[in-house]
């Protein structure tokens, strides 16, 4: 755990690096001044946006649950999610970081075994993908159509969104296809390392061979009763197309709230392209998330780059932010901190 914790701290650190040059670039005395004319209402108006977006996407996590006859209620859905995106703003590597804690959350909230809420983590952050491609190519299409020039950052932009577009599409048939090889060999990769840990710790007893077996099986029998559920899979990626749509609202909002208007269709491409950068290997993505969203803003909409730090700030507060702390309590009420 302590490994765990001085890992969040250097990440932490490394993000407020990255954030401390980003401002410096951007001109601190723009973001300031811009920041300066922000109403009240407006923060309430994009902080109560970022609440539809945490109940769109535990509504998502409501369905695929139900799937695996894990029920659980619509409060505590948008809760349980506040937990997942808490977990995942404070470990490294984002989601990847941060899935192992938010399956043990669902695990507590739901009484289930944690490989069904590990799996079902894993299933809905591998939906979000769908939403979010659809949207981006809807973006980019209109963008580079009013676009007078190709420049760098489109051309990034263009770039990931082909790499993801073919790539998660075809990642997710031959992992289907092979998903039975693909389980044997986690078996036996994982299996000689889980036992080792079980030897050292203090305490604990090594798990046997046919326990760690049957909770992978168990694992991927709860992906595949999700991926052969089409019902579960319209509803999960409905909810999470209305997320990412309040996600892009967000932002939106907080460039209109400095008292600037950019068409929808450019966040419509930023949001998810910035969601990229959520993996690299700072907390939450902390401070790549901000650099793609505010570069993105900037050349796709033309607004300076004091509007675009400031939006992105405002965005950011209550879409990390706001959940961070929010999805804290609930994780140390289900029992993380214990």
């Amino acid at each position: 755990m302590n490994g765990d914790r001085w890992a969040t701290v250097v990440g932490f650190l490394g993000a407020a690096v990255v954030l401390a040059v980003l401002v410096w670039i951007v001109g601190i005395g723009d973001i300031l001044s811009e920041l300066r004319g922000v109403e009240l209402r407006y923060l309430l108006v994009i902080v109560a946006v970022a609440v539809v977006w945490l109940v769109c996407w535990g509504l998502a996590l409501r369905a695929v649950l139900a799937a695996l006859d894990a029920p659980i209620s619509v409060v505590m859905s948008g809760l349980v999610f506040a937990g997942a995106v808490f977990s995942n703003n404070v470990t490294p590597f984002g989601q990847a970081g941060g899935e192992p804690v938010s399956g043990y959350l669902i695990s507590r909230a739901t009484d289930r075994e944690y490989e069904t809420g590990l799996a079902a983590i894993a299933s809905v952050d591998a939906l979000h993908f769908v939403p979010s491609i659809g949207y981006a190519v809807v973006g980019l299409t209109f963008v580079v159509a009013g676009a007078a020039e190709f420049g760098r950052n489109l051309v990034f932009a263009t770039t990931a969104l082909v790499v993801l577009a073919v790539g998660i599409p075809a990642a997710a048939y031959f992992g289907w296809q092979y998903r039975y090889e693909l389980e044997g060999a986690v078996v036996r990769a994982v299996t000689p390392v889980i036992r080792t840990l079980g030897r050292v710790v203090p305490r604990k007893s090594p798990p046997t061979a046919a326990a760690i077996e049957r909770r992978i099986e168990g694992f991927f029998g709860a992906i595949e009763r999700v991926a052969t559920s089409p019902r579960t899979l319209l509803e999960a990626i409905g909810f999470s197309a209305l997320g990412w749509l309040a996600m892009c609202t967000s932002l939106w909002l907080s460039v209109h709230a400095l008292g600037h208007t950019v068409p929808f269709s450019a966040v419509l491409l930023v949001v998810p392209m910035g969601a990229v950068a959520g993996m690299t290997p700072l907390p939450g993505g902390l401070g790549g998330v901000d650099a793609v969203l505010i570069a993105l803003l900037v050349s796709t909409t033309g607004v300076s780059g004091g509007v675009a730090g400031a939006a992105v700030l405002v965005h950011r507060g209550a879409t990390y932010v706001f959940p961070t702390v929010v999805g804290g309590g609930v994780a140390f009420a289900l029992g993380v901190g214990d």
